[in-house]
């Protein structure tokens, strides 16, 4: 079902504005029921459901775990972390993609802690900001990580901010009472954990911190177990699929989507540390038959040319997240692999899907329709006709930020509307088409120009490379736009004349290009728009 309304509501300077409440279908009884409880009883639960010994992680490294071999240490190493920290205290995981980070997970979920999910590829001024704003005193890590990773010089440079617990030296603190709760505590796990309603807090996430010091993002169990019931609830998918995730887990996505959601759901997912691997992660989708994919474009145009013929033959769906999806993309999959590509989108502040395309229904230029259980409106925004502001409510939305100016502190969503910060457009069958970020037009003449209408141009024309436009100052026009491209040699004239025969007006082309050996990416996956903008200004000397 789809459901419009109009309502009047506050606007953000006070106004009452006339706009219209865009409802989802409704989440279902069983979903409703679910959510109501935190994330160590989801997965013991799963575990009663599926067997204990049903084999449901394979690491990177390829050994497989079972429900019984992931609860039981998740709850041996509870206690030792409940020696060194207090109750409820915040303690921050610094691992990669994987049963490490799963276990730390669930570890100090089981000691009654909130595990707060830190970005190793940040750097340590983002790292340190983070740790102040949450606040935290403790990191849990690993040394063969560590070593593997080259990051010793980052926990030095840390090591002033946070102390760092190692899970090698956990290990060696298991006494006979971390044996019992081990195997007591996945059976009765109310009695061995702090009861917590779902909705207290579940995990801490961060943003970028592109935008200035990066905030707390506050997700209840209830948040984050209500996203895993809509995803289940909007994709069909078969008994016999195998997830594969090589998304980072201190990224919403690879999290809820790429590790909880199989987790929960009794779906074997293999796991992978870095999505950067690109040709081992080609071989490890062959291997393993794979057959649900969690990638961003960039990453899967890259696994499907590093694949040989019909390598990812086993692949039914790919879904993707975090950027656009390029029609190339699709092409390609569909070609050469015979399995559809997924467009989703969200925020981190959404636990973190908020819409995508469906098997079998899959509309060009649309991210599909909005989640089960979602409320949207569209709040028209001054020299943009064509889409508004998306602002969503519903059961997966944040608790509130917690930022750098008040450590620790929650600030929660007002009436629980969180503003995306998107522009979208959503047609009368519920159909969502991304415009782009508000922060992502130029006003060149007067005109508003949306920098994802430059990108997709570029794409179009050369699709085997990759495209940032950013934003640099003009003296004459106020702002220009700038294309940073891998592409070596980018001709003006071939996009021109592109837009000219697919009626895109000539002020949305570029009339300087910045050719790079590699466009920069986050670690994420996604595109890395600040360090675009960095590059563009130096190498066109621009202040």
């Amino acid at each position: 079902m789809f459901l419009r309304h109009n309502k009047a509501y506050d606007g953000p300077k006070g106004e009452i504005v006339d706009a219209q409440i865009i409802k989802s279908e409704t989440l279902s009884r069983r979903g409703l029921k679910r959510i109501r409880r935190n994330l160590i009883e989801a997965v013991c639960d799963a575990s009663r459901t599926h067997g204990k010994s049903k084999k449901i992680i394979t690491d990177g490294d390829g050994r497989t775990f079972s429900y019984s071999e992931i609860l039981r240490p998740a709850f041996a190493l509870s206690v030792p972390i409940k020696k060194l920290s207090e109750k409820q205290e915040n303690i921050g995981i610094l691992l990669p993609t994987g049963i490490g980070a799963v276990i730390a997970l669930l570890s100090v979920h089981a000691a009654g802690r909130i595990p707060a999910m830190l970005n190793f590829t940040a750097g340590a001024k983002n790292l340190k900001a983070a740790a102040l704003t949450a606040p935290l005193t403790l990191v849990l890590t690993a040394r063969k990580f560590i070593e593997i990773g080259g990051l010793e010089s980052l926990i030095e440079d840390l090591s002033d901010t946070v102390k760092f617990i190692y899970l090698e030296d956990l290990r060696e603190e298991i006494g006979v009472g971390s044996k019992v709760t081990a195997l007591l505590g996945p059976i009765f796990p109310n009695f061995f954990t702090p009861n917590f309603s779902s909705n207290h807090t579940g995990v801490i996430l961060f943003t970028s911190g592109t935008e200035g010091n990066p905030k707390g993002v506050v997700l209840t169990h209830a948040n984050i177990l209500a996203n895993v019931e809509q995803i289940d609830q909007h994709v069909e998918l078969q008994e016999s699929d195998i997830f594969f995730n090589p998304l980072p887990t201190f990224h919403c996505y690879g999290l809820t989507a790429g590790t909880l959601w199989p987790l929960v759901g009794g779906y074997p997912v293999v796991l992978h540390p870095s999505p950067l691997q690109t040709k081992t992660i080609a071989k490890r989708i062959f291997k393993t038959k794979a057959t649900v994919l969690f990638a961003t474009d960039t990453f899967l145009q890259q696994y499907m040319r590093a694949s040989a013929e019909g390598g990812l033959s086993s692949l039914r769906i790919a879904v993707c997240g975090a950027e656009r999806v390029r029609d190339e993309t699709r092409r390609t999959a569909e070609k050469r692999f015979s399995f559809e590509v997924l467009e989703g989108y969200g925020v981190t502040e959404g636990a973190p899907v908020l819409a995508a395309n469906q098997p079998g229904d899959i509309r060009a230029g649309t991210i599909g329709k909005l989640l089960p259980g979602l409320e949207a409106k569209l709040e028209p925004i001054d020299g943009i006709d064509d889409g508004g502001c998306l602002w969503v409510r519903g059961p997966n939305i944040m608790k509130g930020y917690i930022s750098a100016d008040n450590p620790g502190e929650v600030t929660p969503v007002a009436d629980g509307w969180h503003n995306t910060g998107d522009v979208v457009t959503i047609d009368d069958e519920g159909y969502c088409v991304i415009r782009g970020r508000i922060k992502r037009f130029a006003k060149i003449g007067g005109e508003m120009v949306s920098l994802t209408v430059v990108e997709n141009c570029a794409s179009a024309v050369w699709p085997d490379y990759v495209h940032a436009a950013t934003i640099l100052p003009d003296p004459k026009r106020g702002e220009q736009i700038v294309l940073v491209t891998d592409h070596p040699d980018p001709k003006r004239h071939e996009l021109l004349t592109w837009a000219q025969t697919h009626g895109v007006p000539e002020i949305s082309v570029p009339k300087k290009f910045v050719s790079v050996e590699n466009v920069p990416i986050l670690g994420t996956g996604k595109m890395d728009y600040v360090g675009a903008g960095n590059l563009a200004r130096q190498l066109l000397s621009v202040k």
